[in-house]
């Protein structure tokens, strides 16, 4: 027997992506938010969902770009911190001490010290309710030279990636392997 709950949101988990951005004056800013992920393969797009009243809207619509950039486990800190304070009266980077880089194709930053880093330009906004919907064209995908890679696509275990529980707001790591995809399921219909 299931039990409604009636409309909620209930994706589990959501990803923890740290949208950066800069301002009118080119001040990097850093936001986290949950709301995103991959929305096609070809060109390669990825969205994200903001609020109007985050500082970060705001540069999305001037720029027409953004970075997402994939924290890791030892970053869990940082990102929390992203999410919780705007950047409109605080310098993200200069309280975490961590290092905005300029995009080598967008008018975006990106952070030195996470893994995984997308640069994207903005090819779609959706006005959608309380959220706006931003599809960025990924221009560029840069990791960490020491994370090795298989088949071109980098070794989750050694990015370490954090994820968000929407219910209990608290974060977590990957889990560890359980089947591999596009092989477990011929056996159903074999």
């Amino acid at each position: 027997m299931k039990k409604s709950l009636g409309a909620k949101t209930l994706v589990y988990p959501t990803p923890v992506l740290v949208i950066c951005t800069y301002d009118n004056e080119g001040k990097p800013n850093a936001m986290t938010a949950a709301w995103g992920g991959i929305c096609c393969s070809s060109p390669p797009c990825v969205a994200i969902s903001l609020r109007k009243a985050t500082y970060t809207h705001g540069n999305l619509m001037a720029k027409k770009a953004f970075t997402i950039n994939i924290p890791s486990e030892s970053y869990v800190r940082e990102a929390d911190y992203f999410g919780i304070v705007s950047g409109k009266n605080e310098d993200k980077f200069a309280k975490t001490g961590l290092t905005p880089v300029k995009s080598d194709i967008v008018d975006a930053p990106y952070i030195g010290e996470f893994p995984v880093n997308l640069e994207c330009k903005i090819i779609h906004v959706i006005e959608l309710g309380l959220h706006t919907q931003f599809i960025g064209e990924v221009m560029d995908a840069k990791i960490d030279d020491t994370i090795q890679e298989k088949g071109n696509q980098p070794m989750i275990e050694q990015i370490k990636p954090l994820i968000f529980a929407l219910d209990s707001r608290n974060y977590y790591g990957i889990g560890k392997q359980i089947a591999s995809g596009f092989s477990i399921g011929n056996e159903i219909g074999g």
